[in-house]
């Protein structure tokens, strides 16, 4: 073999050509090529080159400061096309897509991982049930952003009675990824890196259609050196390395190096739970918790699902819950913000498209995920906002195929106060938003496709919980203190079914000593 070649980033950029299309890897803070991306966005605003790419990636990518991961390619002329599973934490890429100056896709994150494994082997598609119901199925627009994007890459098609889609696979030209270390003959392992995710799917994916892969790594180690188990990205997939300085190189954006996230050394945590102060989503958090199982696997989202963890450390249950993230981390405890994806002393961490066959198998036990819009049907959006544009991320995926999902969230936002007083729950200032509307702006999770799998669905707010059946949202539990009709009723956008005996909900949720909690 030859020895691999090493370029500066401002050399290996200059490998991506005019309506050419670029693949990143990246998830949320974590692996991102950042070396490459400011080059590549250093070498446009300077030269007006390369133009009209498509540019690529699964994961969210950047810390929402508009200047990291996806953000370097918002600029007018350089983007033709964006295709992407999430957007948030790339704020003015989202901005860019939403004001139409580009052809722009938001597709399901699960998907996506597969459609680079189906890249690589040269198949028509990736074929799933995975976004039928929502915003992605081509009778619900395709996953298309905006007016100027018309080409459809995903088909409704019949398998054998049954409807599925076909996420149409397309060539990729170049690739910029992410490891740690690479030989002298170009092998990449991840030692420092939170997950593996996607990267050798990515790499395959492009050398197979005769693309550059090009992998930003801290340095370069003797050939032999590297434990061959731990290299994902094997020299014969590697064009050129480059050695980014270490601010360009940080494990997580905005973070110091810790070797408990990647799995290199196990970092002490204290016994010592610090509780958490009584809120409106610490009830929340609580009432989830209840829903737990002993010896499940569960999958947590961000916001107030997250509260879900610490509240399980607070009564002692942590440990028979086994917590999940869909970049590849299994076990330990996930972590939020710019490290979401990444996890602290995980038990393994899997290849991103092996976590999602896992959870589009039905391998989850239990969802935990975000409540952002409700509708009469028992639809979720969290997807898109008037001028917001969050994306699907993996949410698609983990909402259809967990064996039981629950949606958490406060009952309205915007201004939302609440207080804890005698073990009631009282509303010292209202939510300027209703978050349960009559129809949402967009389908994220199917309430229909819910129905008809026969799923179990929650709907977990501070002051009431509501129950997807068939005929709708059924309200089965209110909080102590609340008036049904001006604090639920008055509310809501469309009236919701009743039950006979509306529940009060656990007492134990409002005081401020532990609950007690056992799993079942």
């Amino acid at each position: 073999m030859e020895k691999v070649k090493v370029l500066t980033a401002s050399e290996a950029v200059k490998f991506v050509q005019d309506e050419h299309t670029l693949v990143t890897s990246g998830f949320v803070g974590n692996c991102n090529p950042e070396a490459l991306n400011k080059a590549f966005e250093k070498r446009f605003l300077e030269t007006g080159s390369p133009r009209d790419i498509t540019f690529f990636y699964p994961a969210s990518q950047g810390d929402r400061s508009g200047k990291t991961g996806g953000d370097h390619y918002a600029h007018e002329g350089l983007l033709k096309r964006v295709i992407a599973g999430h957007y948030a934490t790339a704020p003015k890429l989202g901005e860019f897509a939403l004001a139409n100056k580009c052809e722009a896709y938001n597709l399901p994150q699960g998907a996506l991982v597969y459609l680079l494994r189906d890249m690589a082997g040269k198949r028509p598609g990736t074929l799933t049930h995975v976004g039928l119901d929502t915003f992605v199925d081509p009778r619900n627009g395709g996953g298309k952003v905006n007016e100027r994007t018309t080409e459809d890459l995903v088909e409704l098609v019949n398998i054998g009675g049954e409807e599925k889609l076909l996420y149409k696979t397309f060539p990729v030209d170049v690739a910029f990824i992410r490891g740690t270390y690479a030989d002298e003959y170009g092998n990449i392992s991840l030692d420092k890196e939170v997950a593996t995710t996607e990267v050798t799917s990515i790499a395959q994916a492009v050398k197979n259609n005769n693309g550059k892969v090009v992998v930003q790594i801290e340095k370069i180690v003797e050939a032999g050196s590297l434990n061959p188990k731990l290299v994902k990205i094997p020299g014969i997939y590697v064009d050129a390395v480059v050695i980014a300085d270490p601010e360009d190189h940080e494990q997580c954006l905005g973070n110091e190096y810790n070797p408990g996230l990647s799995g290199e050394a196990r970092v002490e945590v204290s016994d010592d739970v610090e509780k958490i102060p009584m809120s409106a989503k610490k009830v929340i958090g609580r009432r989830a918790a209840m829903e737990l199982g002993k010896n499940t696997v569960v999958n947590l989202g961000v916001g107030a699902p997250e509260y879900i963890a610490t509240i399980a450390g607070e009564e002692g249950v942590s440990q028979y819950v086994t917590l999940t993230v869909e970049s590849g981390a299994i076990g330990g405890v996930p972590q939020g913000g710019a490290a979401f994806g990444s996890s602290m002393n995980p038990h393994a961490i899997i290849d991103q498209p092996y976590q999602f066959d896992f959870y589009d198998g039905g391998g989850l036990d239990a969802a935990f995920l975000g409540l952002a819009e409700c509708d009469e049907k028992g639809n979720i959006n969290v997807s898109k906002f008037g001028p917001k544009l969050p994306g699907c991320g993996g949410f698609i995926n983990i909402t259809q195929n967990s064996k039981k999902v629950f949606f958490c969230g406060t009952f309205t936002a915007g201004g939302l106060r609440t207080k804890i007083e005698d073990g009631n729950m009282v509303i010292e200032n209202e939510g300027k938003k209703l978050k349960f509307i009559k129809e949402v702006e967009q389908v994220t999770f199917s309430g229909r496709y819910a129905n008809k799998t026969g799923q179990p669905i929650l709907y977990i707010t501070e002051r009431c919980v509501f129950e997807l059946r068939q005929d709708g949202l059924w309200l089965i539990e209110i909080a102590p203190g609340i008036d049904m009709q001006s604090q639920i009723l008055d509310l809501m956008e469309f009236k919701p079914h009743i039950a006979d005996e509306v529940k009060l909900m656990d007492e134990k949720l409002f005081r401020e000593e532990n609950m007690g909690l056992e799993l079942k």
